[in-house]
């Protein structure tokens, strides 16, 4: 059996492994297949690309979109789309604008919690560009705590907030892009906050379709952190609706020490070779 992870994080967004090292896991590991699906960022794909091209990994692009439906954020992870499509560039520029706004008001309000930080401190950090995910990765160097997601909880997102900037593309009109673009679009750990995690089966069903109206391709089957419960309802809304399976591991690295690429929370998923085949049918058509 061959196996593959759809779910990937470099340090082109909040992961610790350069898009290189990624592949180079992915190869050690025995991996048929990787994408690099970093939030908002496109920016390490060709590194991956070629990285992986050179080890025999199979390579697919992805980046994971926050969007906004119904005054809740979701995460949706993209799969083979053209990063030259001139639809996606317009949506990507507007994604990117988002996320780079304000970072001096943004690197202030978080001194006055306290923490030593400036765009001098922060300069060492940044990768193609002054953003959230710099100020993370500089945060993170102070070994404030042992996972990245107290940084964000304690320190980013309140200042985020108080800026005006909690806000995100939605999802009516990102879904369309991506399909303009040639690619698929998966909803990504349905179960959690960001996500469904909130709403009852049935609500979350009503979601699911109303996403996929919009859209949508596929959703999570496999993730580390499924109850079986959560299993047994991605795997019935997948058969259901028709949508295409995904999974991954969402790898972070020793940002987020405890999952390891490809294999999840202590070798408790394994994704089929068969669910990347899908996604390059969809794609090619």
């Amino acid at each position: 059996m061959k196996y593959i992870d759809l779910h990937v994080h470099s340090n082109i967004s909040d992961g610790s492994c350069t898009p290189e090292e990624v592949i180079a896991l992915a190869k050690k590991k025995n991996l048929a297949a990787v994408t690099l699906t970093d939030h908002e960022s496109i920016a390490g794909n060709k590194a991956a690309a070629e990285a992986a091209a050179k080890l025999g990994v199979e390579f697919i692009p992805g980046m994971e979109m926050s969007v906004d439906y119904a005054e809740r954020r979701l995460h949706i992870v993209s799969l083979g789309f053209d990063a030259e499509n001139p639809t996606f560039k317009k949506l990507y520029k507007k994604i990117r604008f988002i996320k780079e706004s304000k970072m001096d008001e943004l690197i202030s309000g978080i001194q006055e919690h306290g923490v030593a930080i400036s765009r001098a401190l922060v300069a060492p950090f940044v990768i193609n560009h002054i953003d959230r995910y710099a100020i993370m990765r500089y945060l993170v160097s102070l070994h404030l705590y042992d996972h990245a997601q107290p940084i964000w909880d304690y320190y980013i997102n309140p200042v985020v907030a108080k800026l005006g900037l909690s806000y995100n593309v939605t999802a009516a009109e990102a879904l369309p892009v991506i399909h303009e673009a040639g690619g698929v679009t998966s909803l990504a750990h349905f179960h959690k906050k960001i996500g469904l995690g909130d709403l009852n089966r049935a609500a979350q069903e009503a979601v699911i379709v109303q996403l996929k109206s919009l859209g949508l391709d596929g959703m999570e089957q496999y993730y580390p952190n499924y109850t079986d419960e959560d299993a047994v309802f991605a795997q019935a809304m997948i058969d259901k609706y028709d949508l295409i399976p995904t999974g991954g591991t969402d790898f972070h690295g020793t940002n987020r020490p405890e999952i390891d690429l490809g294999t999840g929370l202590d070798n408790n998923i394994k994704i089929p070779y068969s669910f990347y085949e899908a996604i390059e049918e969809r794609c090619a058509k």
